[in-house]
């Protein structure tokens, strides 16, 4: 199935492939009057929109699944779950219409209250309209949050209770024993945090509708900014002529690329992980078997 999709998309796209080649992944003008395409700002709005929603999400996401696993009382733990989970069923056109109403007017005053000094600095300058990459990242970062901390709290309960005892028997404090829980299961978390990763990096409406949509490359969280994904929603259906077509499914194909290298590398950061655990047992079986 992924080498029929690699395959479709390629055929797709062969006529921008064969205009403009490696260019389209270098070029930073998208017009599709001028039918001139280059999917650079485009890919750098989809990076640092995901990578954004991961530095806000992470923390929060696992402090609810440590909360929720190692520190809730029973009768809580229930209804917690349910509610965390419950942000993963919301359609993301309810996010979107929600971002639209309500996060786009509180990041606007936020940006209008900007101390002076502060908007010298790149990463606070353009214009104050809310609509951005800021509103686009705290978007993300909510519909990543259930994802990341299910996977997290389901990894921390599979944590053997006797290790959790061990320290305690040693006179670990409560926290220490949940450091050592979060070493042990350090692989899944880190599996856990590259699945929201992946699930920010496809993510459409929600994203088109309070990002802006401008498809420049700068760092400023307040100017509007474009990624793969909405640009896909925004002109599939509306496409000119057909190099406009094909390059929009170049940015499909890009952006599937780019999904399958970022789940690469995640497997062989998790893999090298937990291969010094792996050659522990090893030694410790073969240690028992002597």
């Amino acid at each position: 199935m992924v080498g029929a999709i690699a395959f479709e998309l390629g055929r797709q796209s062969s006529l921008t492939l064969e205009k403009f080649g490696w260019q389209f992944w270098q070029t930073d003008i998208w017009d599709p009057v001028a039918a001139e395409f280059g999917a650079r700002p485009l890919i750098w709005g989809t990076l640092y929109s995901s990578v954004l929603a991961l530095l806000i999400s992470t923390p929060i996401a696992l402090g609810i699944a440590i909360f929720i696993s190692e520190l809730a009382p029973q009768w809580l733990r229930k209804p917690l779950v349910f509610l965390t989970e419950l942000l993963a069923a919301i359609p993301s056109i309810v996010y979107g219409l929600w971002g639209v109403f309500v996060l786009v007017p509180l990041v606007r005053q936020f940006e209008l209250n900007t101390p002076e000094w502060l908007k010298g600095v790149p990463l606070f300058t353009g214009p104050p309209v809310g609509v951005g990459m800021l509103s686009a990242a705290i978007i993300l970062s909510i519909m990543v949050i259930p994802f990341t901390s299910s996977v997290a709290r389901e990894v921390l309960k599979v944590v053997p209770q006797a290790q959790r005892e061990g320290a305690y028997a040693l006179g670990a404090t409560r926290w220490e024993a949940i450091r050592m829980a979060l070493f042990y299961a350090r692989t899944g978390i880190v599996g856990a945090i590259m699945l929201g990763f992946g699930r920010a990096l496809g993510e459409t409406m929600a994203v088109t509708m309070v990002i802006g949509n401008n498809p420049q490359i700068t760092t400023s969280l307040y100017a509007p900014q474009y990624t793969m994904a909405a640009v896909i929603a925004n002109e599939f259906a509306e496409a000119a002529d057909n190099v406009h077509l094909s390059a929009l499914v170049e940015i499909g194909l890009v952006l599937f690329v780019m999904t399958l290298i970022i789940n690469t590398l995640s497997r062989l950061l998790i893999w090298s992980m937990a291969r010094p655990g792996r050659a522990r047992s090893l030694r410790l079986m073969l240690k028992k078997a002597a």
